[in-house]
């Protein structure tokens, strides 16, 4: 069973463009606000893997755009965990205004476990593994 975040994010007007619309690269905040509050409604801070010594540096990213979404939309940035991380954590992300069903963009990232100081890639954290167990399947 897959876990899903609704982040909801309102949209400022300096994250228009001079057409109106919000920047493309915007989207890359959205879909990290929604990551790392996702996290953290499963009861684990990013915070806490950084003071572990684990970071997990985006490895790949990819947007799909749909539609505009324009300044002082509700916008409604859903984070879409599929599995059990292992080394690399894959996250999904659709993009709504609040209460309409019209997909404004998709995305997806690649995150992966690093070892801080070593700067090498390690298997998932015991503290990742257990918040995630009990809402995804390995």
């Amino acid at each position: 069973m897959p876990y899903t975040y609704p982040h909801h994010h309102r949209v400022r007007y300096r994250e228009c463009d001079p057409m109106g619309v919000v920047y493309h690269t915007h989207y890359l905040d959205y879909f990290e606000e929604a990551r790392t509050e996702a996290m953290r409604d499963l009861g684990l801070a990013y915070r806490r893997l950084e003071d572990d010594g684990i970071i997990m540096p985006v490895v790949n990213v990819t947007i799909n755009y749909k539609g505009p979404a324009h300044y002082d939309d509700l916008l409604v940035v859903e984070a879409h965990f599929g599995k059990m991380p292992v080394v690399r954590v894959p996250i999904d992300y659709t993009v709504h205004r609040k209460n309409e069903e019209d997909v404004l963009a998709t995305g997806h990232t690649d995150l992966c476990f690093m070892d801080a100081e070593r700067r090498r890639p390690i298997r998932v954290p015991e503290p990742v593994h257990e918040v995630f167990e009990p809402v995804l399947e390995w």
